[in-house]
């Protein structure tokens, strides 16, 4: 019995009987019902302390990008070509067996084309394990399986479908969990070895070739996505209320990027704030860069103009020191997670209504990652598609007609992402520019 009824009994004995009696049948009933409904179990100690058990495992399939299953118990993960993940839970002998969920542990479940390359792996809930699954290994740390195939190589999708949900799921661990990965690439894995190494301690298995029978007290399937939209975290959802701002943090502290802040225009007069220009090997091409340079200079900008390097650790300590970041809309642009905290990026949009697109991917999450976003939407005299199509044609009489949901979409990329280049105005672009040092002029002293 509690402390506090046994006080209660010493001081009017006579008066609590039924009232105990009333209480333990309260506690019974209560355990039958959430036993039933919620797959806990509560008993009662020695000492009459409530012991609260874990709960069984859970998946959970609702977010539109992905599914993820965590559990507790004794857990066996089995890869290759058996692809299992064992859970006998705590008290698995009155616990309800058979149990099963199948998911592709890969955060883009919506695209069916992202995970054609991405194996099916199955949870499955036991009462116990037979000598077949005796354990090779006993891990004191707790699993994550998932996958990096899909659509990664794409340097957005590296971020928005492995990189950020994999912060969301693993940095709550502190280092202290073991990465079990489907899918693997030596060469793009080499590319992120830093993110992974900062977030787990432990040397990474490589899952679809492992048929070794890894025990675990703890297992997490998938990758968790807070939003449904990418680039994006929604913290109301989030366990930890981790945001991209956080995410962005964390980026830079994995190549110890030094810059937290821009430079504050009008306080260091010997040094000029430095602008990146990015450019595009094959499409959405600048045609003017030399002329957009010396409009930046005029302006008063240290230029930079950079295309992209494999190198990321190399690339992403030159984005953070610039203080400006301007690129037509693409992967390019998502380099603006190195940029220090209260820059400036601007996206130019190209031809075609395009703006959905542009605010989808990039607008929002700038915004989130506390950078502040400038937005130029080219016209019809800076796109290149006038060599290509005439101007009473959709193209430019009606661009909507042209889009994924009016036409398809192999169709609206072929235009106005594969054939379109820029010509920027740079007459009408200035004042974008000269907006961005104003902002960095005005900054917030932190």
């Amino acid at each position: 019995m509690a402390k506090g009824f046994r006080n209660l009994n010493r001081a009017k004995p006579q008066n609590y009987g039924i009232g105990l009696l009333a209480v333990v049948g309260l506690v019974a009933l209560t355990y039958v019902t959430m036993s039933r409904t919620t797959g806990m179990r509560f008993s009662v100690g020695g000492a009459g302390e409530f012991v609260k058990a874990e709960k069984r495992p859970m998946c959970d399939l609702s977010n539109r990008k992905s599914d993820i299953c965590e559990a507790d118990g004794d857990v066996r993960i089995i890869g290759k070509d058996t692809r299992m993940v064992y859970v006998a839970p705590p008290g698995s002998v009155d616990a309800q067996g058979g149990e099963s969920w199948t998911i592709k542990p890969y955060a883009r479940k919506w695209d069916p084309g992202s995970g054609a390359r991405v194996r099916e792996v199955t949870l499955k809930l036991v009462h116990g394990h037979g000598e077949d699954r005796r354990c090779s290994v006993n891990h004191t740390v707790p699993a994550m399986v998932f996958a990096v195939g899909g659509w990664t190589g794409n340097y957005f999708h590296d971020f928005v479908d492995v990189l950020v949900p994999l912060f969301e799921t693993a940095h709550p661990f502190g280092g202290e969990v073991q990465f079990l990965i489907a899918n693997m690439y030596p060469p793009w894995m080499d590319k992120y070895r830093p993110f992974f190494r900062k977030l787990s301690r432990y040397e990474i298995i490589e899952y679809d070739n492992d048929d070794t029978v890894r025990c675990f007290r703890h297992v997490t399937l998938g990758l968790r996505c807070t939003s449904a939209e990418d680039f994006q975290m929604e913290p109301s959802k989030s366990p930890h209320g981790y945001t991209m701002f956080d995410f962005a943090k964390f980026t830079r502290s994995v190549f110890s990027l030094e810059r937290s802040h821009p430079l504050r225009v009008g306080e260091q007069t010997d040094k000029k704030p430095r602008l990146m220009i990015i450019t595009r090997a094959q499409t959405r091409r600048f045609m003017n860069v030399e002329e957009i340079v010396r409009m930046a200079e005029e302006v008063g900008y240290e230029v930079v103009v950079a295309e992209g390097d494999p190198d990321i650790s190399k690339f992403s300590r030159i984005v953070n020191s610039c203080d400006v970041l301007m690129g037509v809309h693409g992967s390019a642009l998502t380099n603006m997670v190195f940029l220090p905290t209260n820059s400036v990026v601007i996206q130019v949009v190209p031809w075609g209504n395009l703006d959905w697109i542009a605010g989808h991917y990039f607008r929002e999450p700038s915004k989130q990652m506390r950078l502040n976003y400038l937005e130029y939407s080219i016209n019809e005299e800076e796109t290149t598609l006038t060599a290509l199509y005439p101007r009473d044609h959709a193209v430019f009489k009606d661009p909507m007609s042209l889009h994924p949901q009016n036409a398809d979409w192999d169709t609206f990329s072929r235009i106005f992402l594969k054939e379109q280049n820029v010509k920027l105005d740079v007459r009408r672009f200035r004042p974008f520019l000269e907006h961005a040092l104003h902002i960095l002029k005005e900054q917030p002293r932190e």
